[in-house]
């Protein structure tokens, strides 16, 4: 016998799958696959195992299910899907009920209905086969984190008022009487939005949660489902994610590969008024010079959620990297949130559009300290805090004014006035770039960047002021 257990950790969205099965057998599962799943097709070579069954144990609203494409790359692998909870796909795929085991040689997995982050969630005990009643480990999906719980928030309508009673449910009537030596297997790391607060460790064992994970100190119901009320704000793509999923995803192998434009070719195609044009440059090359009404995320592992908070997945995307080889990893990215009709790329980077003497637009950079220098000035600095609610109660730049970046993409604060310069903050600079990008967009002529931000102002010690409520 000899034991597959492989951790796929895909950064940016922070979501963790598994490869297991046992190599003498010749047969592997996937259990929560990404859409990119090349290092699955690796892994199983690399073991000389088939990918012959694929489990979902949800249905996801953060990320685009690998599942269809990873079945269609296999040759025919199974699908298993839970409907227990009321959920339906309109794909070919096999039902998982409840209590069922799943043999992979010397691995047995078993599932089990763990309702509450939504109706269908099913977890899989891990156990060796001849000793399939004393599970090892658990696959928890999106149930039990590290320190956290998968929200009961993200489904909507019909059912929805009774999520958290069966969160709770989950969580002690099922996982609390698990031995203390059982290793949790979860589906997010910390960063995700799908648990509040989840654990930097990629694992744990139920011991462990046991006796530090707050979601798990709260016998009464009541007061427990007032605790998981405290979670972060919902992505607005989450909802798109899960109709996507349940309806199918595209595959990624049959979509047109976009184009590599010439400038004049690019500058017609952004034209087109139902184009999105997204700078994937760093902040400084993007504040030096790009094209007019470009969107700046950088290529980053936060690209994907960043994405697909701020892109309409129904319009078609046009490119400017760094350079051409960078494409396909852009790709990846915003594969994984569903952004998949990317119509083209500007070739040879914005060097080739400044060759032709295209039109630039800038966006100023500047130091904490010029930026501590310009507001106390009498023209001063209008003042854009983009971090979360969490951050900004945690210390801000004193005079700024608070507006978490993913409401700027609909419409800047009403405290700010367009005719006057503004400087864009965050924690780096990171979003503080994409805030100035959107605001860019609209209208606001004379805006700057702050890299470094509030990390560099807390480095040069200056003058941090506590949250302020109205």
């Amino acid at each position: 016998m000899s034991l597959i257990m492989t951790t796929v950790n895909t950064e940016g969205i922070s979501e963790l799958s598994y490869i297991l099965g046992d190599s003498n057998a010749g047969r592997v599962a996937v259990v929560d696959p990404r859409p990119d799943c090349e290092i699955y097709l690796r892994l199983a070579r690399e073991h000389g195992a088939a990918i012959t069954d694929i489990f979902e144990t949800h249905n996801h609203a953060d990320f685009m299910s690998g599942s269809l494409e990873l079945a269609a790359r296999c040759g025919g692998a199974t699908i298993h899907l839970s409907e227990i909870g009321g959920t339906t796909y309109d794909f070919d795929h096999e039902p998982i009920r409840d209590g069922q085991a799943f043999d992979f040689g010397s691995v047995t997995l078993t599932a089990r209905h763990t309702p509450g982050h939504t109706p269908e969630h099913v977890s899989f005990l891990v156990a060796m086969s001849d000793t399939a009643d004393d599970p090892w480990a658990v696959l928890s999906g999106d149930c039990l984190f590290v320190g956290s719980a998968g929200r009961p928030d993200l489904i909507h309508g019909e059912g929805a008022e009774d999520l958290p009673d069966q969160l709770h449910r989950s969580l002690y009537d099922f996982y609390l009487k698990l031995d203390d030596a059982v290793i949790v297997l979860p589906c997010h790391g910390a960063g995700s939005a799908c648990g509040a607060n989840i654990g930097d460790r990629p694992l744990s064992t139920i011991g462990y949660e046991r006796r530090h994970n707050p979601f798990l100190q709260f016998d009464d119901v009541d007061k427990f489902k007032q605790f998981v009320r405290n979670a972060p704000p919902e992505p607005n793509h989450y909802s798109r994610m899960k109709k996507l999923n349940m309806a199918g995803p595209p595959l990624l192998q049959e979509t047109e590969p976009p184009r590599a434009m010439t400038p004049e070719q690019f500058e017609s195609a952004c034209s087109n008024s139902t184009v999105q044009l997204l700078d994937t440059r760093g902040m400084l090359a993007f504040g030096g010079g790009h094209i007019p009404g470009s969107l700046n995320i950088g290529n980053s592992p936060q690209l994907s959620v960043w994405a697909g908070w701020l892109l309409d997945p129904d319009k078609p995307l046009l490119l400017v990297t760094d350079d051409d080889a960078e494409v396909p990893r852009v790709l990846r990215r915003l594969h994984r949130v569903g952004l998949t009709k990317v119509a083209g790329y500007l070739a040879g980077g914005i060097k080739a559009w400044i060759t032709r003497g295209r039109r630039l637009e800038h966006v100023d950079q500047i130091s904490v300290t010029e930026l501590r220098d310009r507001c106390n000035q009498d023209d001063a600095l209008q003042l854009l805090d983009v971090r979360k609610d969490s951050e900004w109660e945690s210390g801000h730049i004193p005079g700024a004014v608070h507006y978490p970046l993913p409401q700027l993409c609909a419409a800047p604060p009403d405290e700010l006035d367009a005719e006057r310069p503004v400087a864009v903050y965050c924690g780096s600079g990171y979003r503080a770039s994409i805030g100035a990008s959107l605001l860019k967009r609209h209208g606001f002529e004379r805006v700057c960047n702050v890299p470094g931000s509030f990390s560099a102002w807390q480095s040069a010690d200056y003058t941090i002021a506590a949250d302020q409520h109205a």
